[in-house]
């Protein structure tokens, strides 16, 4: 009811928007020739200084009062035109279109110096309209009009792309793994120690310049990609001094203002993202050597340091908070110009939801109507508090007009406070249980990437030009003191939860999700070096769009890390008194029951592949080049070849290092044809692989409880490699609005896949494989189109329209001779988190003049696999469409003041991933009944306010 109020009001306020403007001239300035805009026209009250410029789209609006007047649309190098008798009404808006002819008088050679603005629609479109590849983008004037937080949200309006839980990326259906990500054109780190992706939550949408994913492969691109290469740029150049300050609150339905939200204790400095030292490890337990007891005198060190917490608190949640400063600035120094930009954000953010969880038994095909019996049937309540405090420093130097040096500098402290309860019956065993579990887990992540490069015009003729970068990345993620525990009672028909009257006994053994407390520390240094030497030569004429061009470049990147981890359990002995079994969890732990005497005993479980040392060495060169070799086609490719070395040694003193050598010649071909200046054809094809992440050949298992699954490397995964092919025809109505039709298609060898392990029981543990073959076809499209033009209500032509949407089918072929495959579903399935659609909306009104701006997005993708089942009873999840709707108001006030206001996740439809026990690829009858998980995230509502100095 109260989204319906919302609605129906934005609805009334628009309308009495519109019935309220005054008396204006409004229209477009176009080019005879092109029809394109005339950006930068000025549209004028003829002798007088009343005056609009014309907008990047060619339009313009002239507020005026009633009356009649004899106006004038100018811009250099065109003939004026003057339109007299023009009537202005009171309340009405006069429709003055134009169209400018280039003037005859030639004009001398003009040589203009200053900063290109790359954050803007029209540049971004330019952009995409010059680059020699398939490539799709998002720029910082679309990002401002939505209320996206960080670049997760950003990049799932780019056409193809889809988020994962919620920040891993997904482009043409292939999972985050097959995408490679570059942070101002350097490769990012990741703190992930369960996958290979970079997690775009931790970059704040503030900052961000523009997007780009390049779709189809080139010599300059790195070779390692499926779906695509995203390449994101913040900002770094200004046009003069500014100061604004953001701050905004965010309340979720599920949880704020509400009790009952779960937190560990914490430390003093978890509000800046990490903690102070009060979970790390005690000294005494890094003397325990697996699988041995602790002595007395070990035991006595560590009653005052292991801290007895493992029930969280419950509190009233409060709203979030986002705090954002941007500071640019400008200045000159002896010559050679400086711009800085410098932005700093915090937010400090909680977030609940309530998920089911259920595992299933043996389904017989012969009984379809019927459920498999259950292992385990829960519900799991989820508070996650958040933190992350994150920095950007840029510098551009511009030394003079052929120089110029870029310092760029990124910094991002993330600290999660993660609580799971999970309750409800556990059926495995002959005698049913009630189960209440409690999983305390912190976690901070660090992580800073830097970057020094420069570009260089040499020589006199300004026919060569350098460019070069050298970057560095740390990361270092920091699990301290995750402590997990289990209880249990009889579980008694007709007295489910508090209708039973036995209390919780706490489960004490060494197993990892019994009471354990587990510690882990993830560092990762990583070097980088890159350059490119272009030589342009003459062409069919003096313009450099005719000009043929050679590359020589590389790039070398060396790789460290060191993942160590301590598993940890309390167990029970022979002497144990029964009197300390029975404690409630609240004491249970206390240090006088851990002792030889008559209590409890630690016991390390950590086991030698627990932790391991990885190196990576990347080295590679291209040539390449670009042949206009009419005015109409274009050609461009070349050859890369990228040498890979990937060591890993973990502790395991059975078997030899992990190590993978490979060098990969990788060609490509680019090609496009103009039909005129606003129609064109691209084609591309070329090869890429694909290589496993250090995580994924490591033979570890790590218990993930939110989840409630394990994950597992496989140390026999191969690198895949993938051949790819694209066609796309593009049309450009103006220099802001774009139409554009493609085709793609992807056949891989060796693909890498998340899949389950053919266990038994209830345990579920995920691992990587190799597929044998499979493909990836698509159809992609997108507009973006505003009614400039096409209307005369003035209200009509502030709207503007976003559309994208994708087609995507692909299949698996396995070999189901070789052992690794012949338990895992047979071939014809789709690729492990590939959505067969998804499809973006977006709605823009936007009034300069009044300073109003709303926005209404939609956003849905298809069915796809979580995760791959097998031939047992380790059924595949798959994940269902949700559809999501998010409305946004920004009004400005005066110069310096803005204010929004918005709701995300409107319609605040479940996240829903069912099993599929008849393995046809699609969830119904009474599959929708059976959740792997399913859950509400909430409705999202803010209000802000900017203020700009």
């Amino acid at each position: 009811m109260k989204r319906c109020y919302l609605l129906g009001f934005l609805l009334l306020w628009m309308s009495a928007l519109a019935a309220a403007q005054p008396g204006t001239l409004a229209g477009k300035v176009t080019d005879k020739k092109t029809s394109e805009g005339v950006i930068g026209a000025t549209v004028l009250v003829t002798g007088s200084i009343l005056a609009a410029p014309v907008n990047v789209d060619g339009s313009y609006t002239l507020p005026l009062e009633p009356g009649t007047y004899s106006i004038t649309m100018t811009y250099v190098g065109y003939k004026p035109l003057t339109f007299a008798g023009i009537v202005i009404k009171s309340g009405e808006t006069t429709t003055l279109n134009g169209t400018m002819e280039e003037s005859a008088t030639s004009l001398n050679e003009v040589t203009v110096t200053g900063v290109k603005q790359t954050g803007t629609e029209v540049a971004l479109i330019q952009d995409l309209k010059r680059s020699e590849v398939v490539v799709s983008g998002l720029s910082n004037d679309q990002i401002v009009k939505t209320l996206d937080r960080d670049a997760a949200e950003v990049v799932k309006r780019i056409p193809g792309v889809t988020v994962q839980n919620n920040n891993f990326i997904v482009i043409r259906g292939l999972a985050e793994r097959y995408n490679t990500v570059l942070l101002n054109d350097a490769l990012t780190p990741s703190a992930e120690t369960d996958t290979r992706s970079f997690a775009f939550d931790i970059l704040p949408s503030s900052v961000i310049d523009r997007v780009l994913i390049f779709k189809s492969g080139a010599p300059e691109l790195p070779g390692e990609f499926g779906g695509g290469v995203v390449k994101v740029y913040t900002r770094n150049a200004v046009l003069e001094n500014s100061t604004s300050l953001t701050v905004s609150g965010w309340s979720r339905s599920t949880n704020t203002f509400q009790g009952g939200y779960l937190q560990s204790n914490h430390s003093s400095t978890d509000f800046l993202g990490f903690d102070n030292g009060q979970r790390e490890m005690p000294g005494g337990l890094t003397d325990l050597k697996p699988q041995a007891s602790a002595t007395p005198e070990q035991l006595q060190g560590l009653r005052s340091n292991l801290r007895n917490e493992f029930v969280p608190r419950s509190i009233t949640s409060r709203p979030d908070l986002r705090i954002s400063l941007g500071l640019n600035r400008k200045f000159e120094i002896g010559g050679v110009y400086v711009s800085n930009v410098t932005s700093i954000s915090y937010a400090n953010t909680q977030e609940q939801n309530q998920s089911v969880r259920q595992r299933f038994t043996a389904y017989n095909p012969k009984t379809p109507e019927q459920l498999p019996g259950k292992f385990f049937d829960y519900l799991d309540t989820r508070s996650l508090s958040a933190v992350r405090l994150g920095i950007i420093h840029n510098y551009q130097v511009r030394l003079n007009d052929r120089n110029r040096v870029e310092f760029r500098n990124f910094f991002n402290q993330y600290g999660t406070d993660d609580v799971v309860c999970r309750q409800g019956l556990y059926l495995e065993n002959s005698d049913p249980e009630e189960r209440k579990d409690y999983a305390l887990h912190y976690q901070s992540r660090s992580i800073y990437s830097g970057q020094l490069g420069g570009s260089h015009e040499v020589g006199s003729s300004s026919r060569t030009s350098l460019t070069w970068a050298a970057g560095y990345n740390y990361v270092n993620r920091d699990e301290p003191d995750y402590r997990i525990n289990q209880q249990a009672r009889e579980y008694v028909p007709g007295q489910p939860g508090d209708l039973n009257p036995a209390p919780y006994r706490v489960q004490i053994n060494s197993v990892i999700n019994t009471s354990s407390r587990f510690y882990a520390t993830l560092k990762e240094n990583t070097y980088m070096g890159s350059g490119q030497l272009e030589r342009r030569f003459s062409g069919r004429d003096t313009l450099s769009a005719s000009q043929y061009k050679v590359r020589l470049g590389f790039y070398a990147e060396e790789k460290n890390r060191d993942y160590d981890s301590r598993f940890f359990n309390y167990v029970r002995t022979s002497r144990t008194s029964q009197s300390i079994l029975s404690q409630p969890l609240e004491t249970i732990f206390n240090p006088e029951n851990i002792n030889p005497t008559n209590g409890l005993g630690i016991v390390e479980s950590t086991k030698a592949q627990d932790r391991y040392t990885g190196q990576n060495r990347l080295v590679a060169a291209y040539l390449s080049g670009v042949a206009p070799l009419t005015e109409r086609l274009n050609l461009s490719g070349g050859v890369r070849v990228e040498y890979n070395r990937k060591f890993l040694e973990s502790g395991e003193a059975q078997g030899k290092p992990y190590e993978e050598i490979r060098t990969f010649v990788l060609p490509s071909l680019n090609a496009t044809y103009n039909f005129n200046d606003r129609h064109l054809l691209r084609a591309g094809v070329s090869e890429s692989v694909n290589r496993p992440e250090f995580r994924e050949v490591a033979e570890y298992q790590y218990y993930d409880v939110a989840n409630n699954f394990s994950i597992r490397g496989n140390s026999n995964l191969k690198t895949a490699r993938i051949y790819n092919a694209d066609l796309r025809y593009e049309f450009y109505p103006t220099r802001a609005e774009m139409l554009s039709v493609g085709v793609f298609g992807k056949r891989f060898y060796d693909a890498i896949e998340q899949t389950t392990t053919s266990t038994t029981g209830s345990d579920l543990v995920l691992t990587y494989q190799n597929a044998t073959r499979a493909y990836d076809l698509g159809v992609e499209l997108e507009a973006r189109k505003s009614l400039v033009g096409l209307t005369e209500n003035a209200f009509l032509q502030r709207v503007s329209f976003v559309l994208n949407a994708s087609l995507v089918a692909s299949r698996v072929d396995l070999d189901t001779t070789a052992a690794d495959n012949r338990n895992f579903a047979l071939s014809g399935r789709p690729l492990q988190g590939q959505s067969p659609y998804v499809v973006n909306l977006g709605v823009f009104y936007q009034d300069d003049a009044a300073r109003w701006q709303v926005s209404a997005q939609y956003n849905v993708i298809g069915p796809r696999i979580a995760f791959v089942g097998d031939l047992n009873q380790n059924y595949s999840v798959i994940e269902m469409p949700r559809h999501v709707v998010d409305l946004g108001v920004t009004k400005g006030f005066g110069a310096h003041f803005e204010v929004r206001a918005g709701i995300q996740n409107m319609l605040n439809q479940e996240v829903r991933q069912y099993y599929d026990f008849d393995r046809n690829g699609r969830i119904n009858g009474i599959e929708n009944g059976a959740a792997f998980a399913r859950y509400k995230r909430g409705t999202y509502s803010t209000l802000g306010a900017t203020f700009r100095f």
